[in-house]
């Protein structure tokens, strides 16, 4: 018995190193910044003061006009950038399972944007942008098209930061969608090209049941990425032109690292963390059903 005791042990302390790492450096500051965000910090005469005020920075920031315009930046950003990916993500992946000559110098041009850092890129980025001397206002010059303000624009900046996570982040998705791909088995294509099915209906019956679950690890950690997506926004625009790009998890940063109000930069955090969760759940709830793919495997 004392033996069975013992190999029912060792997975655990294999586990325990990441277990521990996970415990540390996740579910604390979790719990850390859940317990600061019903915490109020004034500073007088040089002393600090910490008072628990309950859900009291919730509530001034429900009433913040602010809040509630970083809250919809956040929703509109989160709703056009996480299809959009996706979506170029498997069309690149598709595209690169096709069998061409330069098939590897092709690959390797797609996955350049993964080895550039984002901060690096967004420098590069806002160059490209500038409405004065930027690469993208020369190019449409010579179709006649006036400068366009891009940035400094409160009705293209979100479009700009948009364009810049999405060529960031499309050839690292697409990483993932094409290993899917590869790993689907040629049979089923053969079986499907004797039954007479067309490019789309392979598509449609074949690639998209036996890579739904690598669609939804995609989707969910896409998603969980883009809330957090604040890189751009630092560099580049600081939140606005009149708040047209200051997304809830800027805000909290401003809140903290400018103004010192960490209760309510933690109040922010805890419920976009809230918001994150409620998402991903739903889309495991209506996009996790892998019933069909295992069916065809």
């Amino acid at each position: 018995m004392h033996f069975f005791k013992k190999q029912w042990i060792v997975p655990y302390l294999f586990l325990a190193p990441a277990l521990l790492g996970t415990i540390a450096f996740k579910l604390y500051p979790i719990f850390i910044g859940l317990w600061e965000s019903f915490i109020y910090t004034s500073y007088g005469g040089g002393v600090e003061k910490r008072l628990f005020v309950w859900f009291e920075n919730y509530q001034y920031l429900f009433s913040d006009p602010l809040f509630w315009q970083s809250l919809k930046i956040t929703s509109l950003l989160t709703v056009i950038i996480n299809p959009l990916q996706i979506s170029l993500s498997l069309g690149l992946a598709l595209l690169l399972m096709r069998k061409t000559k330069f098939i590897r110098i092709i690959r390797s041009l797609y996955l350049l944007p993964i080895g550039i850092a984002l901060p690096i890129a967004t420098i590069v980025w806002g160059l490209m942008l500038d409405p004065i001397d930027g690469l993208f206002n020369s190019i449409i010059g010579v179709f006649g098209i006036p400068p366009q303000p891009f940035l400094i624009s409160e009705h293209q900046a979100l479009w700009c930061i948009i364009g810049i996570a999405t060529w960031k982040g499309v050839a690292f998705w697409m990483l993932f969608l094409l290993a899917g791909l590869e790993d689907i088995p040629k049979q089923y294509y053969e079986a499907a090209s004797i039954d007479g099915a067309k490019t789309f209906d392979k598509f449609r019956f074949v690639t998209l049941p036996l890579l739904r679950r690598t669609i939804l690890f995609v989707f969910v950690a896409d998603t969980a990425a883009n809330f957090v997506l604040m890189v751009p926004m630092i560099i580049l625009t600081k939140g606005g032109p009149l708040q047209s790009t200051n997304v809830l998890v800027y805000e909290a940063y401003r809140s903290g690292f400018f103004y010192q109000d960490w209760g309510r930069s933690l109040s922010i955090v805890t419920i976009l963390t809230t918001i994150t969760l409620i998402v991903i759940g739903l889309q495991l709830l209506f996009l996790g059903d892998s019933r069909e793919g295992q069916k065809l495997k």
